[in-house]
């Protein structure tokens, strides 16, 4: 039977930034379609995009986290 992996947590920061601005480009890109949307898809697409603006903020407070236990000394 294998082992677990320990948590590798080294890269996590650089991770979630990516994945941020991965989001941030979704949101972008959203915004470019609505112009061809119709008025009910133009309001999910706003619907989705305000998830990921919530995501994005709490992907920034798990950076700041991240970035502070690497400061520490955890990893």
């Amino acid at each position: 039977m294998p082992r677990p992996k320990p948590d590798d947590r080294s890269d996590n920061v650089e991770k979630l930034q990516e994945m941020v601005q991965n989001t941030i480009e979704n949101i972008q890109k959203a915004e470019e379609t609505m112009q061809f949307a119709s008025p009910e898809e133009q309001e999910k697409i706003r619907a989705k995009n305000r998830r990921r603006e919530e995501a994005i903020a709490a992907m920034r407070a798990e950076i700041r986290d991240e970035a502070a236990a690497r400061e520490h000394g955890c990893q």
